[in-house]
C-alpha cells in the first residue's frame, strides 16, 4: 500500500480524489458469509503477536480493523458510483478478499470484500445483475464459491493454472454464470488479451450488468515472484479500458475496482498507475 501511495502521489494524479476507507458494519459480512465464519475470524484475532488461520494466512491485533476498512472501502465505492459521486472507484486495501470462500478463510484472505460489495449493490441499490471480473494471477475461488449457483452475479476470471488454489477449470460453469479462462506458465500479453476478447468480455457484454466490480490483482505482472504470467503494465491498461467500454455501454460507467494480489513492488506500482490512470482518463 505504501508503494501504491507513492506512485499515486506522483505527477499526473493530482486530480485523483482520495477518501479514507470507512469501517464497515460487521453485519454486512453476513451478506456473503455465515455468522459462524464472521465470529470465527473476529475471535481468532490475537491481543498481541500473530495467529494463523491456515499455513499461509496470518492475523495480528489490527487485522479485524483492516478487514473492516477493506470491506468498508469496497462498499463505500459501490455507494459512490450509484449516488453519482464518482463514475468509478479504486479501493487500495489490505487484506485482499477473493480467496475467502463462504465459510473458509485462506490465501491471505479473511472476508470476501468484493462479494459483500456485490450483495450490497443488490440489496441497497437495486442492482439486478452484478459482474465480478478477476485478473489476479490466482483464481478467485472464494468469489466463485459464493456465487456458484447465483444467476444474478457473473464471475469471470483469468488466472494461471496449475497454481494455487487449484480451481478455475473451464468446466467450472456454475449456473451458467461462471467463466474461467485459464492461462499457462509463461503466457504473456497476447494470450491474456485473447482470453479476455474471446471468453470474458463477450460474457460480460451478454450479461448486461448494472455494476462491474474488478478483483484487481497485479501479480500476473512479469516481475511478480509468486507466478509465471508475463504481463506488462500496458496489459492492465488495456483490460481496464475494455471494461470501461462495457461499463459505458451497460451500467452508466459504474466500476468499483478492489485491490487483490501483487507482490513485486515495482510491478505492482507501475501496474496500479496504469490501471488508475485509465480509470481517471477513459
Amino acid at each position: 500500500m505504501r508503494a501504491i501511495d507513492r506512485v499515486l502521489g506522483s505527477d499526473g494524479f493530482e486530480p485523483l480524489v482520495r477518501i479514507e476507507a470507512p469501517e464497515a458494519d460487521p453485519k454486512l459480512f453476513e451478506l456473503a458469509h455465515p455468522r459462524s465464519h464472521v465470529d470465527l475470524i473476529h475471535d481468532a484475532v490475537p491481543l498481541e503477536g500473530f495467529a494463523r488461520v491456515d499455513a499461509d494466512t496470518a492475523i495480528s491485533p489490527k487485522s479485524w480493523e483492516a478487514v473492516l476498512r477493506a470491506t468498508g472501502a469496497a462498499v463505500a465505492g459501490v455507494d459512490a458510483v450509484f449516488s453519482g459521486e464518482a463514475d468509478n472507484v479504486f479501493a487500495s486495501v489490505r487484506p485482499p478478499g477473493h480467496h475467502a470462500e463462504k465459510a473458509t478463510a485462506m490465501g491471505f484472505c479473511l472476508i470476501n470484500s468484493v462479494a459483500v460489495a456485490a450483495r450490497h449493490a443488490q440489496r441497497h441499490h437495486d442492482a439486478e445483475r452484478v459482474a465480478i471480473v478477476d485478473f489476479d494471477v490466482h483464481h478467485g475461488n472464494g468469489t466463485q464459491d459464493i456465487f456458484y449457483e447465483d444467476e444474478t452475479v457473473l464471475f469471470a476470471s483469468s488466472h494461471q493454472m496449475p497454481l494455487f488454489p487449484g480451481t478455475g477449470e473451464l468446466g467450472e460453469t456454475g449456473a451458467g454464470n461462471i467463466f474461467n479462462a485459464p492461462l499457462s506458465d509463461g503466457d504473456g500479453g497476447e494470450v491474456f488479451k485473447a482470453a479476455w476478447r474471446e471468453r470474458i468480455l463477450p460474457a460480460v457484454d451478454r450479461f448486461g450488468p448494472d455494476l462491474i466490480i474488478i478483483s484487481a490483482g497485479f501479480d500476473a505482472h512479469r516481475l511478480d515472484p509468486l507466478a509465471g504470467i508475463n504481463l506488462e503494465a500496458e496489459d492492465f491498461d488495456w483490460v481496464t479500458g475494455e471494461l470501461m467500454d462495457l461499463a459505458s455501454r451497460h451500467c452508466g460507467n459504474r466500476i468499483v475496482s478492489v485491490l487483490e494480489g501483487g507482490y513485486d513492488l515495482t510491478g505492482l506500482a507501475t501496474s496500479v498507475a496504469a490501471h488508475v490512470n485509465r480509470l481517471m482518463t477513459g
